[in-house]
């Protein structure tokens, strides 16, 4: 009877398994399903426009002007000056942001002081954090103005502000994945250039640097990716005038900006045209996208046997070519870093400060807490509307992201077809501009699936963007447990999935609530996709079927009115103050899981 008993518990056992396997299985692949169905509704909805317009003229023509009935539906919509906008601003942003993210990146990895090193994390952590309708308006408030003092036009807006806006928010991004490749390069190579007679600075700029490359190249390219796709902040500070750029006080107009000021009116072929105008958006993305898959594709690993062979002066690019160069421009290289770290710091400093002056006297109980509608708008609304869109997406999206996140690190193999494919379009996923999350939920959403503008179509909107998210920091938390873990769970009896329920997630427990809070505070500062599903009312929701405003779509409200400034600068300060808590919870969850994998080792 024993016999059969264990027999039977074996079969329920490989049945749960079976049944584990095939939802994790299923779970990861919906990301492809997700961008796959992306891609298909934006260039289904794209066609009709591109039919009767003309594809050339659409994208090659110069003028938009789609209320202008008189003229050759040809000649009405043509996104070229967009596409220029768009790509003038990028390079713009990653000039500054590029630049500044990479010496700040190498002064964080190896010439900041130990003590400091955690502030300047933490620096870049927020930075990171800010909603870009924060950034927007303090470029609106401050940086506009100062631009307007040396503008031969006497305007601060134009490609110039843009630029600067968008190279502040791309620096966390770039500086972020930049010190991660430098901190992978094996301590051999700077052992070795240092054993050679290099000084510090040679080593790291001439060694290290260039053994990062790909990864230097990589967070470059995520920075241009979120600056292509960046709505908000741009349209507060470019000027947003659809016309060639002819200096750097040229008010221009972006793709992502076109669509924001154009949809709220937009009908029949005008409105097919500004989904069109996504389309464009998404291919550009996706072609970035492709770029990293092929750099990465040609990055060759650091392994300890290449790493001894440069250590021992072998190779063509090992420490020894460090001799030919002077020993004075890898010090200046290194003020460089330390000055360009210092104005990062200053800047976060200097926007908090304005930010909490301008905004804190103003937050009051009748501001947080008061009846809002037409004639007077509070934050209410916000507060329920911003708790329902929390809950609806991560109830969405928390389940599906742990299962990917589990069947990518506990059932498929390193390296396989499989991973690598879940694995681009999770990264494809994450690249994808609000604007364009926005407007395929208006279409599937709140078209066909009939949610019109409501919570409900927000939420799920939200639960494809913050996905990435969840699935990237829960991999991450599932790989760092100890094998052992595993291994006791299994010689103990227990099945695969049993292990995995009962050992392997409470022990990656702190990566989990990790990613929830970082998705928390994607949902807090989203702005752009909202408008166009969830809505921008002014009123308190009753259910998920109705319209709701979030926290940065209420500002968004307050900074579009003249007579709530000041309301605007309290939201500004509130949603600063929130993301700093984050990034304090965020900090404290990952010692907390550093420690007790410490202790599990």
């Amino acid at each position: 009877m024993e016999h059969f008993a264990n027999v039977k518990e074996l079969n329920q056992s490989s049945a749960r398994d079976k049944a584990a396997r095939a939802v994790f299985t299923a779970s990861a692949f919906f990301s492809v399903v997700a961008v796959a169905g992306i891609v298909f509704f934006i260039m289904l909805e794209s066609l009709p426009a591109f039919s009767e317009i003309g594809a050339l003229n659409f994208i090659f023509g110069t003028t938009w002007a789609p209320t202008k009935d008189f003229l050759p539906v040809s000649e009405r919509f043509g996104i070229l000056p967009m596409i220029v906008g768009s790509l003038v601003v990028t390079a713009g942003a990653t000039l500054v942001g590029g630049t500044m993210g990479v010496f700040t990146a190498v002064f964080l990895a190896y010439f900041c002081p130990k003590r400091l090193k955690a502030v300047f994390n933490q620096v870049i952590n927020l930075l990171a954090g800010i909603p870009s309708i924060v950034y927007g308006y303090f470029g609106l408030v401050v940086l506009v103005p100062l631009l307007a003092e040396v503008s031969p036009t006497n305007s601060g807006q134009g490609a110039l502000a843009g630029s600067l806006i968008l190279g502040i928010m791309i620096l966390p991004t770039v500086a972020s994945i930049v010190r991660n490749s430098i901190e992978s390069v094996p301590e051999a190579y700077f052992e070795g250039a240092l054993a050679l007679g290099c000084s510090r600075e040679q080593a790291v700029f001439k060694t290290v640097l260039p053994a990062a490359k790909s990864g230097t190249v990589t967070g470059v390219i995520m920075g241009i990716g979120r600056a292509v796709g960046e709505t908000m902040a741009v349209m507060m500070v470019a000027g947003n005038t659809p016309q060639f750029i002819e200096g750097p006080f040229t008010s221009i107009r972006t793709l992502t900006v076109n669509i924001v000021m154009d949809m709220n009116y937009a009908e029949g072929l005008h409105l097919q045209a500004l989904i069109a105008t996504g389309f464009v958006l998404l291919v550009l993305v996706l072609l970035l996208n492709a770029l990293i898959a092929a750099i990465n594709r040609r990055k060759k690993p650091l392994d300890k046997k290449t790493a001894l062979k440069h250590r021992d002066g072998g190779g063509q690019s090992g420490a020894a070519p460090v001799f030919k160069s002077t020993g004075a421009l890898c010090r200046g290289l290194k003020y460089a870093a330390v000055v360009v770290a210092c104005i990062v710091a200053l800047c976060l400093v200097f926007l908090i400060g304005f930010v909490f002056v301008k905004g804190v006297g103003h937050i009051s109980f009748d501001l947080l807490f008061g009846e809002s509608g037409n004639d007077k708008m509070t934050l209410r609304p916000a507060f329920v509307s911003t708790g329902m869109l929390i809950a609806l997406a991560l109830v969405v999206a928390l389940p599906i992201g742990v299962a990917t996140a589990v069947y990518l690190a506990e059932y498929s193999k390193r390296g396989s077809r499989a991973v690598k494919t879940v694995r681009l379009f999770v990264d494809t996923l994450a690249s994808i501009p609000s604007i364009v999350f926005g407007l395929f939920g208006a279409l599937v959403f709140g078209g066909l699936m009939g949610m019109d503008y409501s919570l409900l179509a927000g939420g799920l909107t939200l639960a494809l963007i913050i996905l990435p998210t969840i699935i990237r920091a829960t991999e991450e938390s599932i790989l760092a447990v100890p094998d052992s873990l595993r291994e006791a769970g299994l010689a103990l009896g227990a099945g695969k999935a049993r292990t995995i329920f009962k050992v392997v997630l409470p022990a990656a427990m702190s990566g989990i609530v990790t990613s929830i809070i970082l998705s928390i505070g994607r949902i807090v500062g989203e702005s752009a996709a909202l408008i166009y599903t969830a809505g921008a009312v002014p009123y308190t929701p009753s259910g998920y079927l109705d319209q709701g405003s979030s926290f940065a779509v209420m500002m968004w409200m307050f900074a579009g009115e003249g007579m709530y400034v000041d309301s605007a600068y309290a939201t500004a300060c509130i949603l600063m103050i929130f993301v700093a808590l984050l990034n304090l919870l965020v900090t404290l969850c990952e010692r907390k899981f550093r420690k007790k994998q410490g202790i599990a080792k």
